[in-house]
């Protein structure tokens, strides 16, 4: 994996269910991961290994949804030579998810 977050910056995202009560379209998005067609934006964190978000695969925005995925099956993740990546805390700006043109049906 490329960009692979640091603990600070993981330790910054809400724990799993903190944030229950805000709607889905104001949930904060702390952390973008992609690769080809496919984005996972990520809400809350267990502190191990799961998080919660927004995921898309192969652009396909209909199927999209929110769910869970495991920080190391995303670290494990390859297409070829090409690793998933994690945007940096220089290139991403937490923000809510109706914010985010690829987040759709919020």
């Amino acid at each position: 994996m490329w960009n692979v977050p640091s603990k600070e910056r993981l330790d910054r995202i809400p724990r799993l269910y903190e944030t229950e009560n805000v709607p889905l379209r104001d949930k904060l998005i702390h952390l973008h991961f992609f690769i080809g067609g496919c984005d996972w934006y990520v809400a809350e964190y267990d502190g191990d290994d799961l998080f919660w978000g927004y995921a898309i695969l192969n652009d396909d925005h209909q199927c999209a949804e929110w769910g869970y995925v495991s920080f190391g099956e995303l670290k494990s993740v390859k297409m070829g030579w090409l690793e998933i990546d994690c945007e940096t805390e220089n290139s991403w700006q937490v923000k809510p998810a109706h914010q985010i043109d690829r987040i759709k049906n919020v």
